[in-house]
């Protein structure tokens, strides 16, 4: 439970850092009060690359949330991100122990730690634990086995992972702004928990979150995550090639891309003209829009291109019976869902956060997916928690004493 009953989430992005302020009202329902939203100046693809901008930017965001809600924020949720997250599928096995073989909480503990005892190099730590399925005696496609009669208990989980030193990255910079954290979530899980909804998770979807730094990537099949992944290419790549081609310093690029992008083709006008603005002294110059989509298309086309082949490795595309989502700042591109239908050969649509009350005009765009969902995301942890402790009802993080750990080394 975070102090005050305010639920924060803190998404800290290569391009821009984002703040939302919930609380739970009268009717349980999570309602948003406060958004902000600061430039990111010290992350690269995901991952802190100077502790100092970076925390200047926490500071901004959160202070003109706190501006907007007229709250004081003491405690964070915040996302991570970057080219070191990895995803791991894991089978455990045990022998059921409670009375009259009758599958209790303890053997799905134990059949969870089973399938998470896994090695990895000791500059990783284990994110997330997220049970796919149980099978009982041969019976699979389980979501929850406790009461069940078996002698055999088996779990499938999802289990995700990133680098220890990033992670207390992230935590330095919140830390030294003067906000602790109560949670680390990855930030595509917290983007799904936002913009999926049940039944897509359990037809089968494709979660593509189009960041400045990084494009992250979330399988979700029969209501569970099966594929973790990221790819090291962004919106700003894009406003690089921008700023290459076009021969124009990469703010005037962004401005380009923000106002004249496309990345579809059959949706830009040949009349169109889009003006260049002049450098240093050089007069400002007029190009088709076309010349533009033809930078901005094929860079687009690679970073879909690059998932589809993650997707082809693990045999996954077939499972998409719920389509592509496409979230994060480069999901308001134009262009972008026919490219992802075309890439994919599923339907597409882009992914926002519901309508919770409060300010929705503000928060509802793909660029606050992430940061609302994981308002979102630790709402539902805290439901699940006064429902019940089942560890199977949970989406555990395995992360708590590590968290717990690096607090005390910070304070």
């Amino acid at each position: 439970m975070l102090s005050d009953d305010l639920l924060v989430g803190l998404d800290i992005g290569s391009t821009k850092v984002c703040a939302v302020i919930g609380e739970i009202n009268e009717r349980g329902q999570v309602e948003i009060i406060g958004v902000g939203e600061s430039p990111s100046e010290g992350l690269r693809r995901g991952v802190v690359i100077n502790i100092e901008s970076t925390l200047r930017s926490v500071t901004a965001a959160i202070e003109s949330a706190e501006m907007m809600s007229g709250r004081e924020v003491h405690n964070v949720i915040t996302g991570i991100a970057g080219a070191h997250i990895e995803g791991i599928n894991s089978r455990g096995v045990v022998a059921v122990t409670g009375k009259g073989r009758e599958i209790n909480e303890e053997d799905v503990k134990r059949v969870i730690e089973a399938a998470k005892a896994i090695v990895i190099p000791m500059d990783r730590e284990v994110l997330h634990v997220i049970p796919q399925e149980f099978v009982v005696d041969d019976q699979g496609g389980i979501k929850d086995p406790i009461d069940m009669i078996g002698i055999r208990l088996e779990s499938e989980v999802h289990i995700i992972t990133g680098s220890v030193t990033s992670a207390q990255n992230v935590l330095k910079c919140v830390n030294r702004a003067g906000f602790r954290v109560e949670d680390i979530v990855l930030q595509s899980l917290a983007s799904a928990e936002a913009v999926l909804s049940e039944s897509e998770k359990e037809l089968g979807v494709l979660l593509v979150d189009l960041g400045g730094g990084t494009t992250d990537v979330l399988v979700y099949i029969d209501g569970a995550p099966y594929h973790t992944d990221v790819v090291a290419i962004g919106g700003d790549q894009v406003t690089n090639d921008l700023s290459i081609m076009l021969k124009t310093p990469g703010n005037f690029a962004e401005k380009i891309k923000l106002e004249a992008g496309c990345c579809y083709m059959p949706l830009v006008d040949k009349e169109e003209e889009v003006i260049i603005p002049g450098v240093g002294g050089w007069p400002a110059a007029s190009i088709p829009r076309t010349e533009v989509c033809n930078i901005i298309e094929p860079r687009m086309k690679e970073i879909f291109s690059m998932v589809r082949e993650q997707l082809e490795r693990k045999n996954y595309l077939k499972y998409l019976r719920g389509g592509v989502v496409v979230t994060g700042g480069g999901a308001k591109m134009p262009g972008v869902v026919e490219l992802a239908s075309r890439i994919f050969d599923v339907p597409a649509r882009i992914g926002m956060p519901p309508r919770l009350g409060g300010l929705s005009d503000v928060y509802m765009s793909p660029v606050y997916s992430t940061a609302v969902g994981l308002v979102m995301y630790e709402a539902s942890q805290m439901k699940n928690d006064r429902l019940t402790l089942r560890p199977a009802k949970r989406t555990g993080t395995g992360f708590g004493q590590k968290l717990k750990d690096w607090m005390k080394e910070f304070f």
